[in-house]
């Protein structure tokens, strides 16, 4: 029997990640010309949350990020394709 093997996700790399989320939703919604509450408000979405996560405070859910990203007039795949060009190159959550 193989002992499991496990990779943790180190904070530095998941800060960063996070941060570059943040980053990109904020300026996003900056572009689009509204504040947070106003945002939050019309696309019903917590504005403590919204206001966290582009801090880079808040590791958004899956089905947050998606919301968020929607809001923002932009396809999903836009925005990892967005995301992957704003974080370091060769950038990895895991060390192999």
């Amino acid at each position: 029997m193989q002992p499991k093997r496990t990779k943790n996700i180190s904070r530095e790399k998941k800060e960063i990640l996070l941060n570059t989320i943040g980053k990109i939703i904020h300026e996003k919604r900056k572009k689009s010309g509204k504040g947070i509450l106003l945002h939050s408000y019309e696309y019903d979405l917590s504005s403590s949350s919204l206001s966290l996560i582009e801090k880079g405070k808040r590791d958004p859910q899956i089905t947050t990020l998606w919301k968020i990203v929607n809001s923002l007039d932009m396809d999903f795949q836009d925005f990892i394709a967005l995301l992957v060009q704003n974080l370091p190159k060769d950038f990895k959550m895991t060390d192999d």
